[in-house]
C-alpha cells in the first residue's frame, strides 16, 4: 500500500511541476513555432502514457496486494489484450512521429527566394561566408585549407572571389528574409544551434548539411555547439545579431571578400609547406610514407630529397625534383629496391605538385633554398607577428586564449611573453620562447596554476613556431626577439 501511495504522489508531483515550473522555452525568433507545437504534442502523448502506466501500477498494487491463501491466476496469453496493446501503442507512435516528419519536411524544403549563409565549424570557433554580388558561393574543399585560406575556398574558382568572409564568432542576418544555412565542419562533429531560432543541425566532416529559417524579430542570440566536439566544447559559442535589412547591408559591405584576403596576404614558404602537408594527408600519402624516418609501406620522406636511391633493376639515381615528380605521376616507372609496386599514379595541378615537393624537400638537409623562397623569406621575417596571428586563427588558438587579458579556457596572450608563470606543482618559470615552444608541443608537461590539462599538442614546423611565438610576443610590452630562444 505504501509503495502505491508513493507512485500516486509521483504522478501528482510530476503534473504540478509541469504546470507550475518557472523554466519555460524562450520566445521564438523565427518562423519555426511549429517545432514548439511538435514538442508539445510529444510531451502530451508521453505524459499521458506515463500517467496511465504509473497509475495502473498503483492500482495493481492495491487490488492485487498479497493476501494469505490467495494465489495468482495463470493466464499464458490474451489475444484481446494483445490487440489492444498493439493498437494503442501503434497509434501513439504514429501520432508521435507524424508531427516531426511534417515539420522536418518543411525544415529542409528551402523557399526559392532564400539567400545563403555558410557556417564553418572548427574546434572551437565559428566562421561564416556569404555570396558576393554574383549570388553564388565558390567551391570549397579541405585540400585548400591553409593559414591564408582557413575556410578552404578554391582560389581558382571565379565564383568564390567575391565571397564575403566573416572570420569571427559574430554574424548578422536581416530581419524578415529567409536564409538557407549551409553547414560544414573542418575537423570533427559539431552542431549549429540557436535556441531562439528553434533550429539545429549536425555538421559532419566531409559533407554539407543545411536548413532554413526566417528571422522574425531583431536582437542578439547566442550560437551554441550542441554536439560534443572536444575539451573546449562548452566554450564554442558565438553571437547571431538580427537587424533591419538596411543595417545588415551596410555591415556586409564592410566585410572583406575572399580575393581581398588573398591579396592582403601574399603567400609565404610556410603557406606552401602547410598546403603540402594538408595535401599529403588528404591524398593518403602519409599512410605509406613516414615523415620521421620510420619504416613503412613506402620510402620515408625524411632525408629523401638529394639522397642516392637504389632501384629494383640494380641502378641508382639522385632523388632530385624531376625524380619526385615522376614518382608521383608514374610511380611504377622506377621502383625503389625493397618496396612493392603498390602506389597509384596521381594527377596533380602544378600548384599542388609544387607544394608536395616543397614539403618533401623541407624534410631533407640537402634541400637548397629556392631563389623565390629566399626573397619571400625577407618580408616574412618582417611580418612574422601578422602571419602568426593568421596561424593562431586557423588553428583555433584564439577560441581558448584571449588577446585582451580577459579570462578564458587557457591563459590570455595579452602580456604573457616575458612574465613569470606559476605552475600547479609549485614551480615557476619565465615565459620565454623556449617555454612557449614546450607549451605548444607538450602542453600538459607544465600546467599553469588555475588551468586544466585541456590543450591538445600541436606538431608545427620551425617556421610556424617562430611566427606563432612572434605574435604572442607582440602582445607583450617587452617582445625582445623571442624566436632566437626557440629550438
Amino acid at each position: 500500500m505504501a509503495f502505491a501511495i508513493i507512485l500516486i504522489l509521483i504522478v501528482v508531483a510530476s503534473v504540478l511541476f509541469h504546470l507550475l515550473n518557472p523554466w519555460q522555452a524562450t520566445e521564438a525568433a523565427s518562423n519555426w513555432s511549429s517545432i514548439d507545437t511538435a514538442q508539445f504534442i510529444t510531451l502530451l502523448i508521453t505524459g499521458v502514457f506515463f500517467i496511465a502506466v504509473v497509475l495502473f501500477m498503483a492500482l495493481a498494487l492495491i487490488r492485487f496486494s498479497h493476501q494469505k491463501g490467495r494465489r495468482a491466476t495463470y493466464q499464458p496469453d490474451s489475444k484481446k489484450l494483445e490487440w489492444w496493446l498493439f493498437g494503442v501503442t501503434s497509434l501513439g507512435i504514429i501520432v508521435l512521429l507524424a508531427p516531426g516528419l511534417v515539420v522536418y519536411h518543411d525544415f529542409v524544403r528551402v523557399p526559392p527566394e532564400a539567400h545563403e549563409m555558410e557556417v564553418v565549424a572548427q574546434q572551437w570557433q565559428w566562421s561564416y561566408r556569404f555570396p558576393g554580388q554574383d549570388g553564388q558561393l565558390g567551391k570549397s574543399d579541405i585540400r585548400w585549407v591553409d593559414a591564408r585560406n582557413p575556410l578552404g575556398l578554391d582560389p581558382n574558382d571565379p565564383a568564390g572571389q567575391d565571397d564575403i568572409l566573416i572570420r569571427s564568432n559574430e554574424v548578422r542576418l536581416p530581419l524578415g528574409q529567409p536564409v538557407k544555412v549551409l553547414l560544414r565542419s573542418k575537423d570533427v562533429l559539431h552542431n549549429f544551434y540557436v535556441p531562439q531560432v528553434r533550429a539545429k543541425m549536425d555538421m559532419v566532416p566531409g559533407m554539407v548539411s543545411y536548413f532554413w529559417f526566417t528571422p522574425t524579430r531583431t536582437g542578439e542570440f547566442e550560437v551554441l555547439c550542441a554536439e560534443y566536439c572536444g575539451v573546449a566544447h562548452y566554450n564554442m559559442r558565438g553571437k547571431l545579431i538580427i537587424e533591419e535589412p538596411a543595417a545588415f547591408e551596410q555591415w556586409l559591405a564592410t566585410q572583406p571578400t575572399f580575393a581581398q584576403t588573398l591579396s592582403a596576404q601574399p603567400p609565404t614558404p610556410s603557406d606552401r609547406l602547410a598546403q603540402g602537408r594538408q595535401l599529403a594527408q588528404n591524398y593518403g600519402c602519409l599512410a605509406c610514407h613516414s615523415l620521421d624516418g620510420s619504416a613503412s609501406l613506402g620510402p620515408t620522406w625524411q632525408g629523401l630529397y638529394g639522397r642516392r636511391v637504389q632501384l629494383s633493376d640494380g641502378s641508382s639515381l639522385e632523388a632530385d625534383e624531376a625524380y619526385l615528380r615522376e614518382s608521383i605521376t608514374a610511380p611504377q616507372a622506377k621502383l625503389v629496391q625493397g618496396y612493392p609496386p603498390v602506389m597509384v599514379a596521381y594527377s596533380l595541378a602544378e600548384e599542388e605538385m609544387a607544394a608536395l615537393i616543397a614539403l618533401i624537400k623541407s624534410l631533407s638537409d640537402a634541400a637548397p633554398a629556392a631563389p623565390g623562397d629566399v626573397e619571400a623569406s625577407q618580408p616574412a621575417q618582417q611580418d612574422q607577428a601578422s602571419q602568426g596571428q593568421q596561424l593562431a586563427t586557423s588553428l583555433g588558438c584564439l577560441a581558448c586564449h584571449s588577446l585582451d587579458g580577459s579570462s578564458g579556457i587557457g591563459p590570455s596572450w595579452q602580456g604573457l611573453y616575458g612574465t613569470t608563470r606559476h605552475f600547479a606543482d609549485g614551480s615557476s618559470r619565465r615565459a620565454d620562447a623556449a617555454y612557449l615552444v614546450e607549451s605548444i608541443r607538450t602542453p600538459n608537461a607544465r600546467l599553469v596554476e588555475g588551468y586544466g590539462p585541456l590543450m591538445p599538442a600541436y606538431a608545427l614546423d620551425a617556421e610556424q613556431l617562430e611566427q606563432l611565438i612572434a605574435f604572442i610576443a607582440s602582445r607583450s610590452e617587452t617582445p625582445d626577439a623571442p624566436v632566437e630562444d626557440a629550438p
